[in-house]
């Protein structure tokens, strides 16, 4: 039996990721679906990236986990870097599941397209309280390619308000991913669109990983609500020894 941390992405919470650790649980393993300081809905949103990796790092001290896979979704990619550098001790395996790779000094807007960070600036800006959330049709058309109208609908609902400060800070790191003595897993759904394939999850960003291992399956950026079950596969493939 294994245990596995799975960190949701941005406008997400840890619960939205219950339908893919069902099969993980079935397949015998301990899973936590922690929700990241800054994404509950009606919660505080004065949350910057350093708050929001301590919150992972109290959830597996609160918890007393190791030997833990720890596995990020997009923006939870820049999360459990930042976990893995503060307890290293606590993690058996990362896993990243189309998510940012951060170098130090890096934050997620270097790692996306010029018209996202527009798109993102503009939407903090007007915003009350520095949040960000997707417009519809990008979910429709580039997160959630995948599924039909009436599933990309019903989930959009589900998603909040992010803390764009997640977005614009750099983190800090005494490693890089690639210098970290830890397994490294890279999960690919390969229907994902939300980055353009001209710069895409992989090669691009998995290669900062240094040696690692590479799982692919099918699948949009929201595997979790179209494929559920095919992403807990991929993601016990990535996770084994």
């Amino acid at each position: 039996m294994a245990v596995y941390v799975l960190v949701h992405g941005a406008w997400h919470t840890g619960d939205l990721l219950e339908p893919v650790a069902a099969p993980i649980r079935a397949a015998g393993h301990e899973v936590h679906l922690p929700t990241i300081a800054g994404n509950l809905p009606g919660g505080s949103k004065d949350v910057g990236l350093d708050a929001a990796i301590g919150s992972i790092v109290d959830y597996l001290d609160e918890h007393d986990l190791r030997d833990v896979v720890l596995l990020g979704h997009s923006y939870g990619g820049m999360v459990i870097t930042g976990v893995a550098d503060r307890v290293p001790e606590r993690l058996r395996r990362l896993v990243y599941w189309n998510a940012f790779v951060p170098n130090d000094g890096e934050c997620l807007n270097d790692m996306v397209p010029p018209h996202y960070v527009a798109l993102f600036d503009g939407v903090s800006q007007a915003s009350a309280d520095n949040t960000v959330m997707l417009p519809f049709p990008i979910w429709r058309e580039a997160f959630i390619n995948d599924a039909d109208l009436a599933r990309a609908e019903e989930t959009f609902a589900m998603l909040n308000p992010h803390p764009y400060a997640t977005f614009t800070d750099a983190i800090s790191l005494s490693k890089n991913p690639a210098e970290m003595e830890i397994g490294k897993s890279y999960v690919l759904c390969v229907e994902d669109t939300a980055l353009p394939h001209s710069m895409p999850w992989h090669p691009r960003l998995s290669e900062k990983l240094g040696l690692f291992r590479l799982v692919t399956t099918g699948g949009s950026h929201e595997a979790c609500f179209t494929d559920p079950e095919g992403l807990a596969d991929a993601i016990l493939r990535a996770g084994r020894d």
